[in-house]
């Protein structure tokens, strides 16, 4: 058994319980979780905004913890290893997607706290073979949002290609990680965040941006490409009208509300609009060693596993600079 907060029903709050954690199979790693990120993921799994979760269902996939034990099929890993487990929990490996290196695009895809029961626990399961071997000495909290937040945007920093000015609209968690890779690579930032959000606006700045303001502000240079991390379709005409000819677009969330109508001059120019979706396990290997390289250093808040309900409420409420994990 161990405890774990539970999804019964969407919109509802989860449930600390005791749940049964069955035995690994054949290519499964059980683990002691040391530390699970929160992520806004988690937030629309909880509020319905994505559909048919595996319920009853432990959310979380940003899962720093050791291995306590393995399947037979388990190669590579030792016991009391410290890993990482992402929102994509395994793959097909036989689509037409898996089988053109896209498997973050599989037709048959598992994801962790979401089709498979995730970290919001003491312990969970997770296919080996998408997971990340982590640093022994690093901080367990520190390292969490990275298995997501840093992960994903990494995918979009990647999309956005040379852009040296470079916006981001919303500055939470992916943000303030993207934000230093950013820089390291001697692009300039552009921060964008919910008008009025001094504090964001500064840590943006103490972060190395060259300039912060309110989503409903346009930036003082054109921009080469946006990111759009806010779960918030209006954001997207406003980022095309930023963006200079030939520019991108990139909209890094699994949800997003409506986008409105805008005028085609706005898109006219060659500019593009992109989705990123998922991740692959080429993302991973690349970004944690670009990410220990630049020296990136994670902003978190700790929640004990109990006050879960909270840690969402925060951050659905915009109260977090960075991110929050929680903490068995």
């Amino acid at each position: 058994m161990t405890r774990a907060m539970v999804l019964n029903e969407a919109g509802r709050a989860l449930k600390l319980e005791d749940i049964e954690l069955p035995a690994p199979g054949a290519h499964d790693i059980e683990i002691q979780i040391e530390a699970c990120g929160v992520c806004r993921t988690d937030l629309h799994i909880v509020d319905g905004d994505l559909e048919h979760p595996e319920l009853p269902l432990v959310p979380g996939h940003e899962i720093v913890g050791r291995i306590v034990r393995k399947g037979d099929a388990v190669t590579g890993l030792d016991a009391g290893q410290r890993v990482g487990v992402p929102w994509l929990g395994s793959t097909c490996g036989k689509c037409p997607y898996c089988r053109r290196a896209q498997e973050n695009l599989c037709d048959a895809p598992v994801f962790t706290g979401y089709t498979r029961n995730g970290g919001f626990a003491e312990a969970c399961l997770a296919d080996a073979r998408y997971v990340f071997a982590l640093p022994e000495i690093a901080d367990p909290v520190a390292l969490a949002p990275l298995l997501c937040a840093g992960l994903i945007g990494f995918r979009c920093l990647r999309m956005a290609q040379d852009a040296k000015n470079i916006g981001f609209y919303g500055f939470g968690a992916a943000a303030h990680i993207l934000a230093q890779l950013a820089v390291w690579q001697d692009r300039n930032v552009y921060a964008l965040t919910r008008p009025g959000d001094i504090e964001a606006q500064d840590f943006a700045r103490d972060l190395g941006a060259v300039w912060s303001g309110g989503s409903d502000e346009r930036p003082p240079a054109e921009l080469d490409a946006a990111i759009i991390f806010a779960p918030v379709g209006a954001l997207v005409p406003k980022a095309l009208q930023s963006v200079r000819k030939g520019g991108r677009v990139v909209c890094g969330g699994i949800h997003m509300s409506d986008i409105p109508s805008f005028p085609y001059r706005d898109l006219w120019g060659e500019r593009q609009i992109l989705s990123v979706a998922n991740l692959t396990r080429q993302d991973g290997e690349e970004f944690f060693a670009m990410a220990q390289a630049a020296g990136i250093q994670t902003r978190t808040q700790r929640y004990s596993l109990k006050d879960a309900n909270t840690a969402l409420a925060d951050l659905s409420a915009g109260r977090l600079q960075g991110a929050a994990v929680l903490v068995p």
